[in-house]
């Protein structure tokens, strides 16, 4: 189908296509619009990119509106696929349909949701985790609930959502029509499907094959500490909207706080970002208000811009599917775009798994220690600097050979090449020889100076043996008695000293006897 005007879509949603320009109905969305519109479940394998939220969305909306009684919510496993999701069914709906929604998704204030509750709405779209806080709350009644969508249930289940989907389905209505739509289908999410779909429509669309066709896909083998110098080239390079994957909320905060300094108009999502700062850089960098993002996973999933050109794994994810959905971040809705990895030596095998899961058909990537095929204006720039540098080389090479050569050609100006060559060899050979000489008489002249040393050491030990023989035992003895001598006149003297303190002391307690004596006697007068 060319357009959506065979698929039995009202006047009203399809003005609302035209308004947004979507005019061409992807495969995911031929195939699962017309079935959403008889009520039935549906299983859809696709992946990330091929349009599901619409797939899902224009029967849901069509429905809503031909009968008033039908509600349906929404389960995504990301707060920003919830957002996302909310806002391209007010888009879907326009201003012609009036069906209110609400987004519940954990981060937000509970007091805004539940005043939202309060006022009814029939589509609901939120994380599993805030849906089950809002039952146990009491806040949100699901008995009314005819339509359940599961978007990306491999995803809400690796996140560890199982419990809470399984409570939020054992609460809803046995009679529902529920549309699950996943990437992969593992056999837990097979299991799932046996229990709780009735006879679905199975939709398979978009193999991984098919996203990498429209996505220039290059690699790059580096060291992790080469990593930063080279992304700042590739920014540099790159033109339009880059989005910078990173492994950590640690990591992905200390590159964006680099590539700022660096004056890279730029700007981050983690996990220690809250929702609402999170949504706002979102908005603008749709907006186009800056050019780089830099993100963890939490972008992986859900991320609907379709300016994004360039996808820049600086890390590998931990999970290989979610390499699919990262390079799904780009070439959109069947545009083109650039995916470039880098990869360390601690990722190889991480990578390994990767190509396993892209290329199935033992389908090689061309990898090397460079790549194979630069982005964009750095593989001018690089091939230009390179150039240049070798004709540098080039010319000092010359110069430096020429300046050499310079003696040799003066004293062979007139004679032939042969002559020349036996003269300069002949010159060598007298030069090596009065080398030689002048070596000798070196060595010689220097065993001279050792001997004359030699004799004088012999002097000099002779000296030291007639200083030192005359200390003999008579002299120590002498010695030692003289010391003593002095030792004793020492002492003497000091011993006169104190008979003098002594008397000195005596005297003046006598004089202070006396002072005191006196001092009684014109008392007692």
């Amino acid at each position: 189908m060319e357009n959506f005007y065979n698929l039995g879509i009202s006047k009203e949603i399809l003005s609302n296509l035209n308004f947004l320009k979507l005019l061409k109905p992807t495969p995911v969305q031929q195939k699962a619009i017309q079935p959403g519109f008889e009520g039935k479940d549906i299983l859809a394998i696709a992946n990330t990119g091929t349009g599901k939220t619409a797939a899902f969305g224009i029967p849901i909306i069509e429905r809503l509106n031909n009968n008033k009684s039908l509600s349906a919510i929404i389960l995504t496993p990301t707060r920003e696929l919830a957002v996302q999701v909310g806002k391209h069914l007010t888009d879907l709906m326009g201003k012609n349909i009036g069906i209110k929604s609400a987004v519940l998704i954990g981060g937000d204030s509970i007091k805004k949701q539940i005043k939202l509750i309060k006022q009814n709405p029939r589509i609901l779209i939120g994380t599993p985790g805030r849906i089950n806080d809002h039952i146990t709350r009491k806040t949100l009644n699901l008995k009314n609930i005819n339509i359940l969508v599961l978007d990306e249930t491999d995803r809400m289940l690796d996140l560890g959502f199982i419990k809470q989907i399984e409570s939020i389905i054992n609460i809803l209505p046995k009679t529902k029509q529920t549309l699950l739509f996943t990437a992969t289908l593992p056999n837990n999410i097979k299991s799932i499907s046996e229990k709780y779909l009735n006879n679905p429509v199975k939709i398979s669309v978009e193999t991984k094959e098919n996203i990498l066709r429209n996505i220039e896909h290059n690699i790059l083998n580096i060291k992790q500490a080469d990593k930063y110098e080279r992304l700042l080239e590739e920014l540099h390079a790159r033109e339009g909207s880059i989005l910078v994957f990173m492994k950590t909320k640690h990591s992905s905060k200390r590159i964006y706080l680099k590539l700022q300094k660096d004056g890279v108009s730029v700007n981050a999502i983690h996990g220690n970002v809250r929702q609402n700062k999170r949504l706002n850089i979102l908005n603008k960098f749709r907006n186009q208000k800056f050019t780089v993002l830099v993100a963890t996973d939490i972008a992986a999933r859900g991320l609907d811009i379709p300016h994004i050109e360039h996808v820049i794994n600086y890390d590998l994810p931990q999970r290989t599917e979610d390499y699919i959905h990262r390079i799904g971040r780009t070439a959109r809705a069947g545009k083109k775009g650039s995916a470039l990895s880098f990869i360390s030596e601690s990722e190889k095998n991480i990578w390994k798994d990767i190509c396993k899961l892209i290329t199935p058909n033992d389908q090689k990537i061309e990898k090397s220690n460079d790549l194979k095929r630069k982005s964009f204006k750095s593989n001018r720039r690089d091939s230009i600097n390179y150039k240049k540098k070798n004709k540098n080389s080039r010319n000092f090479k010359t110069d430096f050979f020429k300046s050499k050569n310079k003696g040799s050609k003066k004293n062979v100006e007139n004679n032939n090449s042969n002559k020349t060559k036996s003269s300069f060899f002949k010159s060598k050979k007298v030069e090596n020889n009065d080398s030689q000489n002048i070596k000798v008489s070196f060595f010689k002249s220097k065993n001279k100076a050792s001997r004359k040393k030699k004799l004088e050491n012999n002097d000099f030990k002779s000296f030291k043996g007639s200083s030192f023989k005359p200390k003999s035992k008579n002299s120590k003895i002498k010695e030692k008695k003289n010391s003593q001598n002095i030792k004793g006149s020492f002492v003497k003297s000091k011993s006169k000293d104190a008979t003098i303190r002594k008397k000195k002391n005596n005297n003046s307690r006598n004089v202070k006897g006396k002072f005191f004596k006196s001092r009684s006697k014109y008392k007692y007068k």
